[in-house]
């Protein structure tokens, strides 16, 4: 007989909708892939046939290719590409070892002043900062076009996230701005979760360094174009006509 694991599938986003619970258990053979579940899923469970053809996979909170061997024991999640983002080239790894690093998913609201205050040294000159906040209207040539193929309202937006490898991404995140940005002092990377209206922040993204002309800038673009593609995070968009999940279009990589 064939040996098999017991292995628990958690869903979010638009998954968590089509399946109509959080997580599956299943029991699978011990050498099955990656796209053998999805395989699984697919027939098993008819509502979920469609996504699985872009579902994003991940196991033990790193993203999980089709090739890759489902273990005992590991957390998969199954989830839609995150909220938006466009393409950018990572390179590599640095600690930032004794350096202000504040990488957070949170409910509270978000303190700017504080979070600066918190990564900013005696030595720091610079910081550079990036927010952004719902938008309560979208026109015809909004980022949100895509999504509604009109001008819209929006009421609020729910944000949710995997927020243990949510957290883990941002640290990567992290890293490869110290990588790239050696000058970079403090860095913070923060999104809210929950129920937020317009013209509340959402997200919050700081670089420090002694001098502006150290890549400061960058650094801080870099940082919320690599978070709204790898870091799990989805927002559901509430408006006077009914309510839709915004999804991404970016589909990590190995080594992502």
């Amino acid at each position: 007989m064939n040996k098999m694991n017991h292995v628990k599938v958690l869903f979010f986003a638009t998954l968590r909708d089509l399946a109509g619970a959080k997580s599956l258990e299943l029991d699978i053979p011990a050498d099955m892939t990656v796209q053998g579940l999805k395989d699984k899923i697919a027939r098993d469970y008819p509502n979920l046939k469609q996504a699985m053809e872009s579902v994003l996979v991940s196991i033990n909170r790193e993203y999980a290719f089709d090739e890759n061997i489902v273990t005992e024991a590991a957390e998969i999640a199954m989830f839609p590409p995150v909220s938006g983002g466009s393409p950018s080239n990572p390179s590599g790894r640095a600690s930032g070892r004794g350096l202000p690093t504040i990488l957070t998913i949170t409910e509270d609201e978000l303190d700017l002043n504080a979070l600066l205050e918190k990564i900013t040294l005696p030595t720091t000159g610079a910081a550079a900062i990036f927010t952004g906040m719902v938008r309560g209207v979208t026109s015809r040539h909004g980022s949100a076009q895509a999504a509604r193929g009109e001008a819209h309202e929006t009421v609020y937006l729910e944000y949710e996230a995997y927020k243990p490898m949510a957290e883990a991404k941002m640290r990567q995140i992290a890293d490869e701005i110290r990588q790239k940005w050696p000058s970079v002092e403090g860095i913070a990377i923060v999104q809210r979760v929950g129920r937020l209206y317009p013209r509340t922040p959402t997200v919050l993204i700081a670089c420090t360094a002694a001098h502006r002309d150290t890549g400061v800038f960058e650094a801080a673009r870099y940082g919320i174009d690599r978070l709204k593609e790898i870091v799990p995070i989805w927002k559901k968009e509430f408006g006077p006509n009914g309510e839709f999940w915004v999804e991404g279009e970016y589909l990590p990589k190995p080594g992502e």
